[in-house]
């Protein structure tokens, strides 16, 4: 659901025109509410919080929402030069380079820098007073696009759309083998490995996990062959891509953990290219492009 008007931001509040289906009716504040929840898609918890604590105003034909609270980070600071992908008010998308976690690890005081140290010290330098929300996640040394929620109708619009498998994530990699092009969907159940912490595994009774291939490129031949691939996801489990392509026999460059050599590339060779989702507000499509890293484009070029 989403709503395609004009808005704009004025500090704290959303001010938004939603026309006359408010303005003749004659219970206008039954009205505001059922443009709200109905036309504009705010969600039930948002809205009765934002009606206890008075944050719901219509003036002659105007409606404003105070959906940007002064909010603290809820992470310390830490500056990175972010690349930034995508920004407006409700969504921030940046690309996340290899060897870092999107999150810290909460058992760890002190610990490596993580995307979302990052990203609040971007918003501390940008006078963005709001906690860092990270929608979905990457592997440590997996790199491209991560989306963020600026604010929580933002938050609670994308997590809606994660659980209904409405963003859309496209990866390329790296493979040791000659993929098939009759190889175009991975079907098989992840759970964890009980012989490795680390480690998932396909599991008869692991969760359900399907990932969509699309072959690219192919070099060598036999053992030597080298694939170059297109991969997007109906789930997201952990390790999702890694554990398919390993499990098919075509384990990613560089991939220790899954059958991979370290030799081949200085991690695993997985990459997202494009990140597209509905913008929580006007419900518009947004396509966000992350071009390759140097390392991998070096290894697609000697290849």
């Amino acid at each position: 659901m989403s709503w395609k008007g004009s808005w704009k931001r004025r500090g704290p509040w959303l001010e938004v025109t939603p026309g006359r289906e408010i303005a003749t009716d004659e219970n206008r504040a039954e009205a505001v509410d059922r443009w709200l929840l109905n036309r504009l898609g705010l969600p039930d918890k948002l809205w009765r919080r934002l009606r206890h604590e008075k944050g719901i105003e219509l003036t002659g034909d105007r409606l404003r929402l105070a959906l940007f609270p002064v909010v603290d980070l809820g992470v310390i600071p830490r500056w990175y030069d972010l690349k930034i992908l995508y920004e407006d008010d409700f969504c921030l998308v940046v690309h996340k380079p290899a060897g870092m976690a999107v999150h810290p690890d909460g058992g760890v005081k002190d610990g490596p820098l993580t995307l979302d140290h990052a990203v609040a010290s971007y918003y501390e330098i940008n006078d963005i007073h709001t906690a860092v929300r990270h929608v979905h996640r990457l592997d440590v040394d997996t790199t491209g696009p991560v989306l963020y929620a600026k604010n929580e109708f933002a938050l609670l619009k994308l997590d809606e759309q994660m659980r209904a498998k409405d963003i859309d994530r496209r990866y390329v990699a790296l493979v040791r083998g000659k993929v098939p092009p009759s190889l175009r969907t991975l079907d098989w159940p992840i759970g964890k490995d009980r012989h490795h912490k680390q480690r998932r595994r396909v599991s008869p009774i692991g969760q359900k996990a399907v990932t969509h291939v699309e072959v690219g490129e192919v070099w060598g031949s036999g053992s030597a062959a080298i694939s170059l691939v297109y991969l997007t996801l109906e789930t997201g489990r952990t390790h999702q891509i890694r554990v398919h392509l390993s499990h098919a026999g075509y384990p990613l460059l560089g991939d220790v953990l899954y059958g991979g050599r370290a030799a081949d590339f200085g991690r695993q060779a997985l990459h997202g290219e494009r990140l597209t989702f509905c913008h929580p507000l006007s419900g518009e499509t947004i396509i966000v492009e992350d071009a390759w890293p140097d390392d991998f484009q070096k290894l697609h070029k000697q290849l």
